[in-house]
């Protein structure tokens, strides 16, 4: 099996996962958070709805500068009516993105990650792309603690939940 295949299949598993997660984040919470050190509810869920937009940056582009000059090319947070929809685009971007890529690629090539121009990490592609949908799963994870805080329903994603008791 080819190392594209791979990603894309962890890709549909881990979308429907945080699909499922993002469903149930409420209206009317956006600057909720569980301690005054965290990341405010809306923008946790915004991470984690547009995270998966990194998939086609790391195979299309060769950096990313979390602070570039200016503020160009800043994050724009998507409003919690649109979390499911800004997810659902990035998957399919992603797809397409990793449909059109071939292991050697992924493989043989570096990507970086730049602040304010200096590099704090450049890796294999196929390394950051693995670290990505880990990196994903984690905030997914945090984001269903405060979906628990809020009262709200925590999904099965890699078994049953509380509230749901289908083995996902």
């Amino acid at each position: 099996m080819k190392l594209t295949e791979l990603f894309l299949a962890e890709l549909d598993r881990e979308a429907t996962r945080t699909r499922r997660a993002l469903e149930h984040v409420p209206t009317g919470r956006d600057d909720w958070k569980p301690h005054a050190k965290s990341m405010p509810l809306g923008r946790l869920a915004g991470l984690v709805a547009s995270m998966v937009s990194w998939v086609n940056l790391i195979i299309e582009k060769d950096e990313l500068d979390l602070n570039p000059p200016g503020g160009s090319g800043q994050y724009q947070q998507p409003s919690t009516d649109s979390l499911v929809q800004v997810h659902d685009t990035f998957v399919a971007k992603a797809r397409e993105a990793l449909q059109k890529t071939n292991d050697n690629y992924l493989l043989t090539t570096n990507w970086r990650l730049l602040m304010s121009g200096k590099v704090v990490s450049e890796w294999p592609r196929h390394i950051v792309l693995r670290e990505t949908i880990n990196h994903l799963a984690h905030h997914r994870g945090q984001l269903t603690v405060y979906l628990r805080m809020n009262d709200q329903t925590v999904p099965a994603i890699y078994g049953p939940s509380a509230d749901d008791q289908q083995f996902a």
